[in-house]
């Protein structure tokens, strides 16, 4: 996955897992813990792209089995061709990322990475609709059977709740005005294409705005595609339920892009390395001590040296997490 914005921003780079010795790094502790090839581990990829983290894991540990999870049918397409000689070691699975935890066959799991935001697999494909440097559909599902578009939502909702999420979602500051503007122009003629919407933009946010700061239409897109996927919605479910599905000694590693998946992840993880002691006792209670630990200090970003080689990696936040102990932390 990557951030969207630097896709846009930065030259078109070849698909590079983003932070992936890193991932290794803090993921392969867990997934060692009964043999050194990862005999016995499962590692649940939920958001397999195009399977480059997965692809690594495997080669590195021969006997370690992944769950990769994904709801674009392209994704699990392309994936499972790269990864069609580890056979049966990978398990593929359509569906959102907080769809899996629920009904899965395996009572515990030992790893979990979640590699947030659209994937560049996504962003390189034109006809997808998530790019404003490409003309194309208005369309930005990561599922092509999901309900909901990027079209229907310019063109039926109103100007009020386009501009409430564009506010929320994007933190536009110019969100009226860009909602005003979506209203002139369908009153017209439906927007159908991201080079209409991009016009819209243009027109929509002054001159002196859009010469600073990147695409002007970056804000815009982000709001869209949030909204269209239902990407922190399904966040907020997924991340707690996977914490509970780690074993005792599982560790999960999240890579985000935006601010708003960031605070999701950040909220969930204090709550997860926080004491259970009532507050205001001088010493911890037994068994009242927080089920996770954090591995890493707040958020880690990439070096100047990753970025330079994979400019999608530019806004990566990682955040990680060891369980200590059994309990259900949702």
């Amino acid at each position: 996955m990557s951030d969207p914005d630097a896709s846009h921003d930065a030259p078109a780079a070849p698909h590079v897992p983003v932070l992936l010795d890193r991932c290794v790094e803090l993921l392969t502790p867990a997934l060692t813990r009964h043999g050194a090839d990862g005999a016995g581990a499962v590692l649940v990829d939920a958001t397999l792209g195009a399977g480059g983290h997965t692809e690594r894991f495997l080669t590195d540990l021969p006997a370690l089995r992944v769950v990769a999870l994904d709801r674009d049918p392209t994704a699990l397409d392309l994936a499972g061709a790269r990864l069609a000689g580890f056979g049966d070691r990978v398990r593929f699975v359509r569906t959102t990322y907080d769809g899996y935890w629920s009904d899965r066959p395996e009572p515990t799991v030992d790893g979990v990475l979640f590699d947030l935001g659209v994937s560049s697999m996504q962003l390189d494909r034109a006809e997808r609709g998530f790019s404003y440097a490409q003309d194309a559909p208005l369309d930005m599902r990561m599922d092509p059977d999901a309900p909901l578009t990027a079209a229907e939502v310019v063109n039926t909702w109103s100007e009020k709740d386009i501009a409430r999420a564009l506010r929320e979602f994007g933190d536009e500051r110019f969100a009226s005005r860009i909602a005003a503007e979506i209203g002139r122009r369908r009153a017209r003629n439906p927007l159908r294409t991201t080079g209409e919407l991009v016009d819209v933009l243009y027109a929509a946010i002054p001159a002196a705005t859009r010469r600073t700061g990147g695409h002007p239409a970056k804000r815009t897109f982000q709001a869209l595609r949030t909204v269209v996927n239902a990407e922190l919605d399904s966040l907020r479910a997924a991340l707690p339920a996977a914490l509970d599905a780690l074993a005792p000694g599982g560790r999960i590693v999240v890579l985000a892009y935006q601010s708003l998946e960031d605070k999701i992840v950040k909220s969930v993880f204090a709550d997860a390395t926080a004491s259970r002691t009532p507050a205001g006792l001088p010493v911890e209670l037994p068994g009242h001590e927080a089920p996770f630990v954090a591995l890493v200090r707040g958020a880690e970003k990439a070096s100047d040296a990753e970025i330079d080689v994979n400019p999608r990696s530019a806004s990566v936040r990682l955040r990680a997490l060891e369980k200590v102990d059994g309990r259900e932390v949702s």
